[in-house]
């Protein structure tokens, strides 16, 4: 793997719950992963329609396949604005897809062998995702430049600035490349927060997870036979264009509007962990966002900033 392609030190040996199951959690897990394939093949029928589907019944089917794996939803914050968006939003799950575009439908930002997936290959093809080499350092700019345009021509478009999946006790630090589209375009730059509970009210779960070398049968397994699981999405205070003068403070103040993560840097001669990245993107010149494994020299960890006194550094440097 090439260094400058973002991972995560997250595996699911280290990091993800197993939970105990009890003699119900099978057949409950069949009748779930059923509801599921249904909804997915139901939306793939129907993705050829495109935007002639009214986003409302789009949101209402992201939140009915995540609620039919057996997660309930809960959402906070404000609705986001239209027009032009970039969404963006920490990444630790396959679950984190549905959820962001019930935030907002937009045209997701995904690696390219997630088009060879079977079914959701298809089905974010049709959707409009916006598929990227990120092992292409040089495709990067023209990249940047095909987002801004759908950004200025009214489209909403998600990411995940991490570039892979963490287990949700730790998160990465967000890549700069997709900023700049935003800055390019002059729109506004959504962060939205999400978080995976044991129940209602509980602790943090790793259940939901899709790290390192799991597949993603194993995760839909264990999503479907884990009981309680809660998933909150929090919509943060949008970041207008103008805000930051740059890509990095831009990067940064969105990374500072989700204030449960903590912030991990990498040696980049260190050898990067696999993490999945169902929608990341490239960073030119960037080391891989995770930490290095036990017992490896580390660097510190960057300093986190309150969010409010980024917005105001950002304007003071415009």
């Amino acid at each position: 793997m090439s260094l400058w392609l973002p991972s995560a030190p997250c595996t699911p040996r280290a990091c993800v719950e197993t939970g105990t199951r009890s003699t119900t959690a099978v057949p409950r897990a069949v009748l779930r992963l059923t509801l599921v394939v249904f909804l997915v093949l139901a939306g793939v029928a129907l993705s050829p329609l495109g935007a002639r589907i009214p986003a409302g019944w789009v949101r209402r089917w992201c939140r009915a396949v995540v609620r039919a794996s057996g997660v309930r939803v809960r959402f906070t914050g404000a609705a986001p604005p239209t027009g032009g968006l970039l969404l963006v939003a920490n990444h630790i799950s396959w679950l984190d897809v549905p959820l962001l575009a019930a935030v907002r439908p937009a045209r997701m930002l995904a690696k390219t062998e997630i088009r060879g997936w079977p079914v959701a290959g298809a089905l974010a093809a049709r959707g409009g995702a916006l598929f990227i080499e990120r092992d292409r350092l040089r495709a990067l700019p023209a990249t940047v430049a095909h987002i801004a345009g759908e950004l200025r021509a009214g489209a909403a478009v998600a990411a995940f600035p991490e570039g892979s999946t963490w287990c949700g006790r730790a998160q990465g630090v967000f890549h700069r490349a997709v900023f700049q589209a935003a800055l390019d375009a002059g729109v506004p730059v959504q962060p939205v927060r999400i978080r995976y509970l044991s129940h209602s009210g509980g602790a943090a779960s790793t259940a939901p997870a899709f790290v390192g070398d799991d597949s993603l049968i194993t995760s839909l397994w264990r999503v479907a036979t884990a009981r309680g699981l809660v998933a909150e999405v929090d919509v943060r205070p949008v970041l207008p264009p103008g805000t930051c003068p740059d890509r990095r403070t831009l990067a940064l103040a969105a990374r500072q509007e989700l204030p449960d993560g903590r912030d991990h840097g990498a040696d980049p001669r260190s050898t990067p962990t696999r993490g999945h990245a169902l929608a990341g993107q490239a960073s030119a010149g960037h080391a891989s966002a995770g930490h290095a494994p036990a017992g490896a020299a580390t660097r510190p960890p960057r300093p986190q900033v309150p969010a409010q006194t980024l917005r105001t550094v950002c304007r003071d440097s415009a």
